[in-house]
């Protein structure tokens, strides 16, 4: 049986990405514009990266998803979006954490850290071990301050931290690890051999849909696609507005 011909949409993050894929072959992938709201430019798209490659959206077997934490409102337009193609089309769809896509996005670890910026100065972080096909989760989602993140693993080397918070606030890495007693590198390149005791920031995703859809591809595999009914978003915390109330 043939790899189904995936569509994987990431508007978690402000930029967010589009990725087409056959099981685990990428073929195609489009970055947006993180100064464009994924309301206005989400559609044309998917309908751009289908018709670069002479196909159409009837042509898609399974939809995938980030399905965060991330921007609220970009989730809701990402997975909104899924949503009702998958049911127009009559589509199995995958949700995939949007964390466990940073992690995995950096490569086999036993241990990685993605940390995603969630506005108000502060990151969603969780750790994964990360092999070439599976993710597993070390911990559990949080929406904390930098320095709380980064201090909650402060007794563990041999870390890679993944994604645009870790980028974003490498100085405060930096500064903790050389506390602790580790070696702090950024990566320039994909490093294969990381020193145990290192804390290494490594080269954010461009296009982090296509890591959603690989991961898509697994699950797809293990049996694990759902209705568009059961697709469903992780927020991690409140909504600002719900947060106000």
């Amino acid at each position: 049986m043939s790899e189904p011909l995936i569509l994987s949409v990431e508007t978690a993050t402000l930029a967010g990405s589009i990725a087409l894929s056959r099981g685990s072959q990428v073929l195609a992938t489009r970055v947006g514009k993180p100064e464009v709201s994924h309301s206005n430019t989400l559609l044309s798209e998917i309908d751009e990266i289908l018709s670069g490659q002479a196909l159409s959206v009837q042509n898609i077997d399974l939809f995938a998803v980030a399905s965060g934490p991330g921007s609220f409102t970009g989730l809701r337009i990402g997975i909104a979006t899924v949503k009702a193609l998958a049911t127009t089309l009559d589509r199995f769809c995958i949700g995939i954490p949007t964390l466990e896509a940073i992690a995995y996005s950096a490569g086999v670890s036993n241990a990685t850290v993605a940390l995603l910026p969630a506005g108000r100065g502060e990151v969603f972080v969780q750790m994964f071990s990360i092999s070439d096909e599976a993710v597993t989760a070390l911990d559990q989602a949080q929406h904390l301050s930098p320095t709380r993140a980064i201090n909650k693993y402060i007794g563990r080397a041999g870390i890679r931290w993944a994604g645009d918070g870790a980028r974003l606030y490498s100085r405060l890495i930096d500064e903790s690890s050389r506390n602790a007693g580790y070696r702090f590198m950024v990566a320039d390149n994909e490093i294969l051999d990381s020193p145990s005791d290192a804390w290494i920031i490594t080269l954010p995703a461009t296009t982090l849909a296509e890591h959603v859809g690989s991961l898509a591809a697994t699950r797809a595999r293990e049996g694990l696609a759902q209705t568009a009914h059961n697709l469903k978003a992780i927020y991690v915390r409140p909504s600002d507005a719900e947060m106000k109330v």
